[in-house]
């Protein structure tokens, strides 16, 4: 399962009406100073093999392996990032991170 709080949603929800998407997909792909670089993209259609989740009224959609990675997830709204306000994820799996959170070591 992954959960969005009420001020992420909010922003996604933004997002997802100037895109006429209805899908958050958030994903994991190698790289970045910890190893895994973290992702999320809005989407219109979802493949047969997503894990589909709904939280704050937003559809989220994870594809089969990245879930392992991101099951138990937050996605929040941080303000006050140097980037003047940025989605952050708070990742139980997650055995450390980097100085920007868009990072992570699995466990």
């Amino acid at each position: 399962m992954i959960t969005v709080t009420p001020k992420a949603a909010e922003k996604v929800k933004g997002l997802l009406s100037q895109d006429g998407s209805i899908f958050l997909r958030m994903f994991v792909k190698g790289g970045g100073c910890s190893g895994f670089e973290y992702g999320m993209s809005i989407e219109e259609t979802k493949n047969d093999t997503d894990n589909e989740f709904e939280s704050e009224g937003i559809k989220i959609i994870v594809d089969p392996i990245s879930i392992r990675y991101l099951d138990g997830s937050e996605v929040y709204w941080d303000e006050k990032s140097m980037l003047g306000g940025q989605f952050g994820i708070k990742n139980p799996n997650a055995k450390g991170t980097c100085g920007c959170g868009q990072s992570f070591e699995p466990r």
